[in-house]
């Protein structure tokens, strides 16, 4: 890498995106080779060391202390022992420059997925990088706030800052970089300037294959298909002094839609899921029905023996526990649907084969329905977690971001899944940040801003810069911007 370039490093899950870079910022050490750092050969031991030299690193899976504020986490990644009040100062500074709000004294595990991921970009900013390396950084913003971040990077690349830019929106990296490098299987097999190639040149050359594209069934009567989720005038009070409380949602997702919910990370998402789910139950029973059934005080199971499966953002942790195995982690949600307990035991061999099931269908790269959760990639855990949902036939599926952090072959095989699956007469709800996705895969779509929804309309209706302008929020209000015919 030169010094102020915007290097892009692409590869399809599994790749060894990640396995590279964690041995240049010092969390893994290689087994053979030589990396010089500004003209001399370095051993990077360990992440501190990395930071002396200058490294910053903002990773896809969070290196977040929960129980600890952002201050303090913050402190953690920084070499000198800041004064505290300057520490919060300087992270409201950041902040207010860069579009990424953070509040210094909140503290993590009231945070959702993408306040989280701000920690990790507002945490490396402030430590001046001469190499930043980004995993994944735009996952959870508006297109307004992914340009002012793309301004910021600019502007470090300017004052010689290089950066090391990893993501699967392949149109940011022919936005953004001026040369990339092209892993599969652990090998570098090409590279180029992706301002002169077309994402799906790009996509292809990740994958060593052609791209296939998602194929959707024409619309047929959608609009005149009964309800199978029904929300109406939900309200949920925040659990902690700065969650999101949900203020009168309503909504309703028909036999064989995909209804896309789309919003800025911390605007209630989190909080609506967990309310579906029945994580937290409802004031009233009748303010969610499945079917026509009131649904809004029963647990979780009886939500699902009902129909209704969910999936969160968060991978690891919640949609997946990484010491269990692949078919243990199978029983957690599908252990009715799918009749892998029985007499109050589990079959175990029931479990195994609906895990390989999951594996083939959405060629999930791992040793076997054995292997740990934690042994995978971030991206084929993540198929596998939608696939276990997908394949036990919900007749409604609620999902949070499908397809963060994954290749454009494996989305694709995700969308076409979520596709698939309204084909056969489920009700699908998307909520996600990726705009792009929500614009090709949803037929209606609704924004979520300070825990309000917009009316659904239908998604032809909008532009991306529409979408953007509602999940800012005008006046905090959705409902207040009309959208702008694309």
């Amino acid at each position: 890498m030169r010094a102020g370039e915007i290097h892009a490093l692409l590869g399809e899950n599994g790749a060894g995106k990640s396995t590279l870079v964690k041995q240049v910022y010092g969390v893994l050490q290689p087994d053979a080779g030589s990396i010089f750092w500004e003209g001399r050969e370095v051993t990077i031991r360990d992440p501190h060391a990395a930071r002396r030299l200058g490294i910053g690193m903002v990773f896809q899976h969070f290196s977040l202390f929960e129980a600890m504020t952002v201050a303090e986490n913050i402190a953690l990644g920084l070499e000198e022992r800041p004064d505290r009040r300057r520490l919060a100062e300087r992270i409201r500074g950041v902040s207010r420059d860069y579009g990424l709000a953070l509040e210094p004294d909140r503290t993590v595990d009231d945070l959702s997925v993408g306040e989280r991921q701000r920690i990790e970009i507002v945490r490396c900013l402030l430590q001046s990088p001469r190499l930043l390396i980004m995993d994944e950084p735009t996952s959870v913003l508006t297109p307004q706030e992914t340009s002012r971040l793309f301004d910021t990077l600019r502007t470090l690349a300017d004052q010689g800052c290089s950066i090391l830019y990893i993501s699967h929106k392949l149109e940011e990296i022919r936005t953004l970089c001026e040369r990339a490098t092209i892993l599969r299987g652990g090998r570098v097999v090409a590279s180029c300037d992706p301002r002169r190639e077309s994402a799906r040149g790009l996509a292809e050359a990740m994958i060593g294959t052609k791209l296939r594209d998602v194929t959707r069934p024409g619309a047929g009567q959608r609009a005149a298909a009964r309800p199978r989720l029904q929300v109406e005038r939900l309200s949920l009070a925040a659990e902690e002094p700065h969650g999101t409380p949900l203020r009168e949602v309503s909504f309703e997702a028909r036999e064989g839609e995909i209804l896309g919910i789309a919003g800025v990370a911390g605007n209630g998402q989190g909080e609506l899921l967990a309310a579906l789910a029945g994580e937290r139950p409802a004031d009233s029973a009748d303010s969610i029905r499945i079917d026509g059934r009131a649904v809004g005080r029963l647990s979780p199971d009886r939500r699902r023996r009902l129909g209704l499966c969910t999936l969160p953002e968060e991978r690891n942790g919640e949609a997946a526990v990484g010491e269990m195995t692949l078919w243990e982690n199978a029983i957690l949600t599908a252990y009715h649907r799918r009749s892998l307990v029985g007499r109050g035991l589990l079959r175990r061999g029931a479990a195994e084969t609906f895990a390989a099931q999951v594996i083939e269908r959405f060629d999930v790269r791992t040793a076997g329905p054995g292997a740990a959760a934690g042994s995978l990639s971030g991206g084929n855990l993540q198929k596998f977690v939608v696939g276990r949902e997908i394949l036990q036939r919900p007749e409604v599926l609620v999902i949070a971001q499908p397809t963060w952090g994954i290749d454009a072959a494996a989305a694709k095989l995700i969308q076409q899944a979520l596709v698939d699956l309204a084909a056969q007469g489920s009700a699908v709800v998307v909520i996600s940040q990726d705009l792009d996705e929500l614009l090709e895969l949803s037929d209606r779509l609704a924004v979520m801003n300070v825990g309000r929804l917009s009316p659904a309309r239908p998604t032809r209706d909008y532009s991306q810069e529409a979408i953007g302008l509602l999940m800012g929020g005008i006046h905090g209000d959705p409902a207040a911007a009309s959208p702008t015919v694309a």
